[in-house]
């Protein structure tokens, strides 16, 4: 059992990293790939400059995403995912505020997003682990 708890505090953290920019990542590509939609999904929501909202989603996504699998500046990564899931969580999944079919899927995905900040804030809270470009450098 020792021999495993060490070997989950040598790569856990980075393996965790991983998996929380994974979802940043590919929601970031594929943002790209369906720019038009995008901007079409965050004007349906009445928010202001969707064509700019949709670039800085892309660029927070993609680049906060890659920070934290380097682990590199990752608490500022975290720290920059945290705010960006705020609002999106309240304006894309107020389940609250949608049609009863679309009710249990949109908390779901509420509930995601707030598992995730519970991520990004034990990343800010205990930094990136042994594995990352932020341990190099000290």
């Amino acid at each position: 059992m020792n021999a495993l708890c060490e070997a989950v505090k040598n790569y856990g953290p980075f393996v965790g990293r991983l998996l929380l920019a994974l979802i940043f990542i590919l929601s970031g590509w594929g943002k790209i790939g369906g720019f038009e939609g995008t901007v079409g999904y965050i004007a349906s929501k009445g928010l202001p400059l969707p064509q700019v909202a949709a670039v800085a989603a892309i660029v927070i996504e993609l680049g906060a995403g890659i920070l934290l699998i380097l682990g590199w500046q990752t608490r500022w990564a975290a720290t920059a995912l945290l705010i960006f899931l705020i609002p999106t969580t309240l304006f894309f999944h107020n389940f609250w505020a949608v049609e009863a079919a679309r009710q249990a899927g949109e908390q779901i995905h509420f509930l995601k997003n707030l598992a995730i900040m519970g991520g990004m804030l034990y990343v800010m809270a205990y930094g990136a682990g042994p594995l990352s470009l932020d341990n190099r450098r000290r």
